[in-house]
């Protein structure tokens, strides 16, 4: 199997689960106890909160775990709403965000709030003066993922993070599949709100965090218990906070020499399969994109048929985001870029790992010229 899906998960590294052990069995008390085996769990998250928060420029006190990636971006968006609709109830976000983002606004518009939806250029950029000109005196919030997970381009963070705190509005950057793969500053970036997910760089699945900037006094996002500092009620998922702690202080090590590993092969790769397949279109910027993503549009191919034969010849790829799988829907991604229905619903996301070979990259170039020409010849039938 060549596995180039780790935009929608990653193998949780042995260290990590070796990490994660001893809180399934010796120090399994509640985090919440008064006792000593409780008192364990809770020294354990603890030092996971520090070890995450080390990772961006935070405080301790600035990093409150949550179950998901998709969790933490609706407490972001939902908790600035709900907090701050007094002051406004204007919210700033861009037409590629990932569902869990759009979804949410659709929701708060229902409860009346006014949302501006960022075009985007075509490799996936924000236009940087559109932004200035859409901020009002009632905006609470602009939102703008990092990295977007289908094209992997990678947006002016720093930018519009100083737009916002020049203007003193709050910044959200869903930031899941960026964190762990580039280095990240929440101060130099004027980031008030980052969410990222455990299971994105080989941490545990169903574990996420939300970084919340002191200075943004959002409410709390599940009720009914003290933890997380009464902001998210629930008992702790330890081992999974482990986890994720020990995942991200193992992808900080290892960022350096893997981005270079990954940039090489994913730029091997679309070198590959523009050259020795016809009609091969890269979607995204050709550089300013994570380094593992590689998306292409195959004209006069379906994504789903390029998938289901991939995967016949034993190689796990995505057409997009793993929280869509299923939907018949043309990628609302693509159609932002400017692209038809047609290419919008061929796209092909391959996403690298750090144990990816050019060998691998090879065969997959093969493989889908093969597939491409087969289903280009069954289509003209």
């Amino acid at each position: 199997m060549i596995y180039l899906d780790h935009a929608a998960t990653t193998k949780t590294a042995p260290e990590v689960v070796e990490a994660m052990l001893p809180y399934f069995t010796e120090y399994y008390g509640n985090a919440g106890s008064i006792y000593r085996l409780g008192s364990e769990s809770k020294k354990a998250v603890i030092q996971a909160r520090e070890t995450v928060a080390a990772t961006l420029g935070a405080e301790r006190n600035e990093i409150f775990f949550t179950g998901s990636g998709s969790e933490s971006d609706n407490w972001a968006v939902k908790g600035v709403y709900e907090a701050y609709r007094n002051k406004g109830k204007h919210i700033i976000t861009s037409k590629i965000e990932h569902h869990a983002v759009l979804h949410t606004c659709e929701y708060l518009e229902k409860q009346g709030a006014e949302i501006t939806y960022l075009d985007v250029d075509g490799d996936g950029i924000i236009d940087i003066e559109q932004l200035k000109r859409a901020v009002r005196p009632d905006t609470i919030l602009i939102s703008v993922m990092y990295a977007n997970n289908e094209i992997g381009t990678i947006q002016p963070v720093r930018e519009i993070g100083e737009i916002a705190a020049e203007q003193g509005i709050l910044f959200h950057t869903d930031a899941v599949q960026v964190y762990g793969h580039l280095p990240v500053n929440v101060r130099d970036c004027h980031i008030d709100l980052l969410s990222a997910s455990g299971h994105k760089f080989n941490g545990p699945k169903g574990v996420g965090f939300l970084y919340i900037s002191n200075k943004a006094g959002i409410r709390s996002f599940i009720h009914g218990g003290q933890q997380e500092r009464g902001r998210r009620a629930g008992t702790e998922n330890v081992p999974g906070i482990v986890g994720l702690a020990a995942a991200a202080k193992r992808a900080t090590g290892l960022m350096e020499e893997r981005t270079v590993k990954e940039t090489e092969l994913r730029d091997y790769l679309i070198r590959q399969t523009e050259a020795k397949i016809p009609g091969a279109v890269l979607n995204g910027h050709r550089t300013k994109r994570l380094s593992n993503n590689v998306n292409f549009s195959f004209e006069g191919v379906e994504g789903e048929s390029m998938l289901i034969m991939l995967d016949m010849a034993g190689i796990c790829a995505s057409s997009g985001s793993a929280c869509t799988s299923g939907a018949v829907d043309p990628s609302h991604v693509l159609l932002a870029l400017g692209a038809d229905h047609e290419r919008a619903r061929g796209s092909l996301r391959l996403t690298l790992g750090e144990e990816n070979t050019k060998e691998e990259m090879d065969t997959v170039v093969e493989e889908l010229a093969r597939i491409v020409d087969r289903v280009r010849g069954l289509a003209g039938r």
